[in-house]
């Protein structure tokens, strides 16, 4: 896990060459189309999460995530001739995912897979598939898979916005992803690994890559964590933060949702709970009673890179618990939702 970790700016930029020049072709497939449709499950739906922002913010494209279990279950039939479906899965091999596309293009949806699996059946089937190009990945927890799918849903809004606004930014992640692994995260590791419990909160862009870091400390150090939006938390689950409890809190260093965060971590200490804080802005960052920097880049293209602090400091706190951060108990490269 901490070398596929390590592998990630040059995945990244892999991913980048690889993909932009398919923007023409995905501008084609959404020609005379007015929304999107993302289908995915486990980290790549929280990799979709940040798809669907994008979007909707960057591209102004109204998008929406799926159940695929109205198609694999109930098996609905809609009309999707105004959808663009993309289908987000690692391996390209998770059946519910492959089913899913298939019963979108049977509704007469245009359909993208965003896969890391060149001649997976998820990538044949598509009508564009964008290949991420991080490699084989032979730790369990999903690292660099996950930060490249995120780099393919960038391309894939840069590709669907009136104008390409994004693509001087994406060029900076790779680099800027690179600067990143040199942090020191064992001082949150070790908090980590002493709480009793553990809440992780993120709003808007960032939300998710905070469930994707709250999943990651489940899958990977066996610890029950859940991932709230901010004012999901805020809605009736902050009730429950007392002494004990450590809040990790991701944020961002810009944008209309910055300064909220601040305040959240005011609230969450008057409550008991201690904070650890990732990224956000400097007032943030003061606040928190620990701290790890984020990405210097903006809103839109943040979350990119701001999941690598998270990724880190988990691997290091399944050391210090005792466990082994590449072969989590119970968990499969390829998942199939039902036997």
């Amino acid at each position: 896990m901490a070398s596929e970790i390590a592998e990630q700016p040059e995945a990244a930029r892999r991913t980048l060459e690889h993909l932009v020049p398919e923007q023409a072709r995905l501008r084609e497939v959404f020609a005379g189309r007015r929304r999107v449709l993302l289908v995915a499950r486990g980290s790549s739906d929280n990799a979709a999460i940040y798809g669907r922002y994008l979007l909707e913010v960057s591209a102004g494209v109204p998008a929406a995530l799926a159940a695929p279990s109205v198609a694999t279950h109930y098996r609905a039939r809609l009309d999707l001739s105004d959808s663009l479906v993309v289908s987000v899965s690692q391996s390209g091999a998770t059946a519910e995912i492959v089913e899913t596309q298939e019963w979108a293009r049977a509704c007469g949806a245009a359909t993208v897979a965003v896969t890391n699996v060149a001649g997976s059946p998820l990538a044949d089937a598509a009508d564009v598939a964008l290949v991420t190009q991080a490699g084989p990945e032979v730790a369990v927890p999903a690292t660099k898979t996950y930060l490249t799918q995120l780099v393919a849903l960038a391309v894939l809004a840069d590709a669907l916005g009136p104008e390409s606004s994004l693509a001087g930014d994406l060029a900076r992640v790779p680099d800027v992803v690179a600067g990143l692994l040199d942090a020191d995260v064992s001082t949150a590791a070790e908090a980590l690994a002493g709480a009793d419990d553990v809440v992780v909160s993120g709003r808007g862009l960032l939300l998710g890559t905070a469930l994707e870091t709250a999943l990651k400390m489940e899958e990977t150090c066996l610890r029950p964590v859940r991932g709230y939006s901010y004012a999901d938390l805020r809605h009736g689950p902050i009730s429950v933060v007392g002494e004990g409890l450590l809040a990790v809190l991701v944020a961002s260093a810009s944008g209309p949702l910055a300064e909220p965060m601040a305040d959240l971590v005011r609230d969450l200490q008057e409550r008991g709970a201690r904070v650890l804080g990732i990224g956000g802005t400097a007032d943030f960052g003061g606040l928190c009673d620990l701290h790890l920097a984020g990405p210097d880049l903006p809103e839109t293209v943040e979350p990119i890179a701001s999941i690598v602090p998270s990724q880190m400091m988990i691997e290091q706190m399944a050391r210090r618990l005792g466990l082994d951060p590449d072969n989590p108990r119970g968990l499969h490269k390829v998942t199939q939702t039902d036997r």
